[in-house]
């Protein structure tokens, strides 16, 4: 079975884009690991509160498997920045895992450099296009978008395929 590790933003994630994946994930037979920006209880924008399993800063990504982010409005401060998450996805990614992001996530994988000459998608805000462009990213119209081992997809309606593309990847 793989080894996922499933990111949260510390205050703002979107709570399905998390939850909806997780139970996914933990129903197939994967090890699931949940990492935040930040130690202490992680805030969701709809209410739900977890406890993550460690942060990201303290993750070793050598034994993952891959990398999922859940996205929300808490993206653009706590992962869009975050250079140890950059690298903890260029490394993933570099090794053939799978790296995914939901929502306003993919700008993320954007500033990670994972994007440039791939279709993708995300939560349309004029700020989150413009990363993806910046970066080199070829946004589609579709809600989930795999290219390679790269998924995308727009938003919390999409997060059970959002999913399922991840799993079929595994």
């Amino acid at each position: 079975m793989a080894r996922i590790l499933v990111v949260v933003a510390e205050k703002g994630f979107r709570d399905e884009e998390f939850d909806v994946p997780y139970k996914a994930f933990k129903a197939a037979g994967h090890e699931t690991i949940v990492a935040s920006t930040a130690p202490g209880v992680a805030e969701g924008k709809l209410g739900m509160r977890l406890k993550p399993d460690t942060t990201v800063d303290a993750v070793d990504p050598a034994d993952l498997d891959a990398v999922v982010i859940a996205g929300g409005p808490g993206s653009p401060t706590y992962l869009w920045p975050n250079k140890r998450l950059h690298e903890i996805l260029r490394i993933v990614a570099g090794k053939g895992g799978v790296v995914a992001a939901i929502c306003l996530a993919p700008a993320a994988l954007a500033r990670a450099g994972i994007l440039k000459g791939r279709k993708c998608t995300v939560w349309r805000t004029p700020e989150s296009v413009q990363e993806i462009e910046r970066a080199g990213g070829v946004l589609a119209e579709d809600h989930v978008v795999v290219d390679g081992k790269v998924v995308t997809a727009d938003g919390p309606d999409a997060a059970r395929a959002f999913a399922d593309a991840v799993l079929r990847l595994l």
